[in-house]
């Protein structure tokens, strides 16, 4: 060990919050000492978020081991039910007690399986445009067949999908002059 891992080592040891209860913070010291976090910060904060996990738990009659303190079902209650924090405290808390809990209780917290990977959909065939093309020629109004238009040689020709389609503009296409 060497004296950085020994002055968080410390640190964790004699931490003593005003904000949790003691039981909550001696729970909160023991799993982020089986952590072994890198560096005194991130030690804080992992104790601060072990610490109102724990306090949170113990008010509801629960029992301050780890199995049960961060088994999934009572740390995303926490962090959907507790009262006073922020929606940035909230996702921050869940990320830590998810770090936490993979080092502490890892049968809890399997690893992520990979998803397989899938092929690329074959491009429009020039019949298919032509019918995309065709359906928005039937709109009833102007704006409403120039927008179907867009939308059709965006995604068969730029290739934009969803979330891209979202933030295009009108201003955003520009033609070419005609040769």
């Amino acid at each position: 060990m060497d004296m950085a891992d020994a002055e968080v080592a410390a640190y964790i040891g004699r931490w003593e919050p005003s904000s949790v209860s003691p039981p909550a913070a001696a729970f909160a010291r023991d799993v982020i000492g089986q952590v072994a976090p890198e560096g005194r910060e991130r030690a804080k904060s992992l104790l601060w978020a072990a610490g109102k996990l724990a306090d949170y738990a113990i008010g509801l009659g629960l029992e301050a081991v780890p199995e049960v303190v961060l088994h999934p079902s009572v740390a995303e209650r926490f962090t959907r039910c507790a009262p006073g924090l922020s929606g940035v405290a909230r996702r921050t808390l869940r990320t830590n007690h998810r770090f936490i809990a993979r080092r502490v209780v890892p049968h809890l917290y399997p690893a992520g399986v990979p998803l397989p990977r899938e092929r690329a959909k074959a491009p429009y065939s020039p019949a298919e445009i032509s019918g995309f093309l065709a359906l928005a020629d039937a709109q009833p109004t102007r704006e409403r067949r120039m927008r179907a238009a867009g939308l059709v040689c965006l995604g068969a020709g730029a290739g934009l999908i969803r979330g891209d389609l979202r933030e295009v503009r009108g201003t955003d296409v520009a033609c070419p002059p005609a040769a």
